[in-house]
């Protein structure tokens, strides 16, 4: 029997390298596509002004039907995205260090960020391994990795996609309510910027979703944790395959 397909989308001025820590945890139970959203990796550059539904539709001819979309920080954005507008592409729907309905102090955050990254790339390239990674004990190597291939981005591109991350989570909160396959909101409890409260939040906006919060990780989950990743990932999607009473919206669980 074919195994199911399994979807990685990775986050902002990243690429499919990402997901290496944990593609061989996953490998025995799915066929593992990771790819690089338009605008990233091995993609050509994207306008600054290129929205969610273009990113979305960038990549949409690349998924399988009936897939288990997973998506980090902006790839989690246009997974919800996908979620909504090619149904038929989504068996599951897991959000990986999402953010969701940013307050106003949230939003303010990050178009900070944003400003930074348009005046100062380089400096601001630094901020984010420094806010991403500090205190882990992440491998220096892939510290490094992840620096390199953050100061790889076209500029412009970059920027524009990360626009896309500043603002599409206001473009799709009405909306989250219309995604009802399974779904699973999962962070780390001590990110900055994709909090706890944020993916309670987009939990109770799913239909049907639960939250998990791995104690003591950052950001950069799927790196600095891949094995209590792939277990919060796999257990979610048995679950969900069982319908069991542990897969009912608003469970929330620790690992």
């Amino acid at each position: 029997m074919d195994k199911p397909p399994l979807v990685l989308l990775h986050g902002v001025g990243l690429d499919r390298t990402m997901w290496e820590p944990v593609t061989a945890l996953l490998a025995d139970r799915f066929t593992v596509i990771a790819l690089d959203l338009p605008g990233h990796g091995a993609r050509p550059p994207v306008r600054g002004d290129v929205t969610l539904a273009e990113l979305a539709d960038g990549i949409a001819g690349h998924i399988p039907t009936g897939s288990h979309l997973v998506g980090f920080s902006l790839g989690a954005l246009v997974a919800q995205q996908l979620a909504l507008h090619w149904p038929e592409l989504t068996r599951t729907l897991t959000s990986v260090s999402s953010v969701c309905r940013r307050t106003p102090d949230e939003r303010a955050a990050v178009r900070t960020r944003l400003r930074h990254a348009e005046s100062d790339f380089a400096a601001s390239t630094a901020a984010s391994i420094e806010r991403w990674y500090a205190g882990t004990t992440v491998p220096s190597g892939m510290v490094r990795r992840t620096e390199a291939t953050l100061r790889a981005n076209d500029v412009d591109s970059f920027l524009g996609c990360y626009r896309v991350f500043a603002g599409a989570d206001a473009e799709l909160g009405p909306r989250l309510g219309d995604i009802t396959v399974p779904s699973l909101a999962v962070t780390g409890e001590n990110d900055p910027g994709s909090t706890p409260e944020m993916t309670h939040r987009l939990a109770a906006a799913l239909p049907d979703c639960r939250a998990v919060i791995v104690p003591g990780a950052r950001h950069m989950l799927p790196v600095e944790r891949p094995q209590a990743f792939t277990e919060a990932l796999t257990t979610f999607i048995a679950q969900s395959a069982q319908l069991t009473d542990e897969s009912a919206p608003g469970d929330t669980a620790h690992v």
